[in-house]
């Protein structure tokens, strides 16, 4: 797949991505109440914004044929 994610936005995914999974461990250890259901969930998140941020390739992006990546 083609590269479609630029400097800003891989910044962006990445802390964002830090920040969910960061969360996600503390709604499982419960030293943040939230639904239970909210750690897998920000796990999940934390885990496609950390890939698609490291690799440079957004699948919705290819899908949507836009990028944030300069040519």
């Amino acid at each position: 797949m083609e590269k479609n994610v630029g400097g800003s936005d891989e910044l962006v995914r990445v802390l964002a991505g830090a920040v969910a999974g960061v969360l996600s461990l503390a709604v499982l250890t419960q030293t943040v109440s939230l639904p239970a259901l909210a750690s897998p969930v920000l796990g999940v998140l934390a885990l496609v914004l950390l890939v698609t941020g490291s690799v440079n390739v957004c699948p919705l992006y290819s899908a949507l044929g836009v990028g944030t990546r300069r040519r």
